[in-house]
C-alpha cells in the first residue's frame, strides 16, 4: 500500500466531538469537508467509513475480484482527499465521489488493456432487459446479479456498466474508451445476451442443488 493510501487506514476509534462545535451552523458534511481540507485524520476517516461501503460496491462491478475492488477504491479514496478542495458544492458531494471512483475504475481498465495488449444496492435485474421491453421481475437475488455481472467480458463489462449504472450516452462512452459509438451499441447489446445466458446458468445450478 502506498504511504498515500495510510490516510485511509486509520483505526482511531471516531468520536463525533471530533466535528468542531465552533460550527455547529454548518452542516455535518460541510464539517467534514473543511475537515479533510485541514488534513484532520479523524475526520478522514469519518468520510472513509461513510462512504466506502457504496463506493466499494461500485468498484466491484468495475473488478474481477474484491482484491482489485479494493485496490481501486483506495486509489479512488486518496484523490478524494488530494482534490477535496476542488469540490464546488455544485451537486451532491457523494456523487463527486462516485465521479472520482468510475474514473479511477477507468483508469485502472485502461492501464490493464495497454499491459495486455462492479454498490450491490444499485444493481436492479430489470436493468439488463433490453431497451424498451416491459420490466419484469426476475428471479435473481442481486449477489447473483454481480456474479453474472462481473463474470461478463472485460469489454463488454465496462460498456455495461457506464451505461446502465452511470447513465452515459453512447457517444459519451466512445469518447471514454476510445471506441466508435456503434462499437459502444455493439458491445452493450452483446453484454446483455452475454447476462441472460450467465443468469439463465444460475438458476439452473441453483435448481439442482
Amino acid at each position: 500500500m502506498s504511504s498515500d493510501s495510510k490516510i485511509i487506514s486509520i483505526r482511531q476509534p471516531f468520536i463525533k466531538s471530533a466535528l468542531s462545535k465552533k460550527h455547529d451552523w454548518k452542516s455535518e458534511e460541510e464539517q467534514i469537508i473543511e475537515g479533510c481540507i485541514a488534513g484532520e485524520r479523524r475526520i478522514q476517516k469519518l468520510l472513509y467509513d461513510r462512504y466506502s461501503p457504496t463506493m466499494l460496491g461500485i468498484c466491484m462491478r468495475y473488478s474481477k475480484s474484491q482484491d482489485e475492488a479494493q485496490d481501486i477504491m483506495q486509489d479512488g479514496f486518496v484523490k478524494v482527499f488530494t482534490n477535496i478542495e476542488s469540490f464546488r458544492k455544485q451537486g451532491s458531494f457523494e456523487g463527486w465521489i462516485k465521479r472520482i471512483m468510475v474514473n479511477t475504475a477507468l483508469n485502472h481498465y485502461h492501464k490493464n488493456q495497454k499491459n495486455m495488449h462492479h454498490n450491490i444496492d444499485d444493481i436492479k435485474e430489470s436493468k439488463i432487459i433490453v431497451d424498451n421491453e416491459p420490466e419484469k421481475k426476475l428471479p435473481y437475488t442481486q449477489m447473483e446479479m454481480l456474479q453474472a455481472i462481473r463474470s461478463l467480458p472485460e469489454g463488454y463489462s465496462i460498456v455495461f456498466n457506464l451505461y446502465v449504472f452511470e447513465k452515459f450516452k453512447h457517444r459519451e462512452i466512445a469518447e471514454q474508451l476510445n471506441i466508435s459509438v456503434n462499437t459502444s451499441k455493439s458491445q452493450l447489446s452483446k453484454a446483455r445476451i452475454y447476462l441472460q445466458k450467465s443468469l439463465a446458468r444460475i438458476k439452473e445450478q441453483r435448481n439442482k442443488r
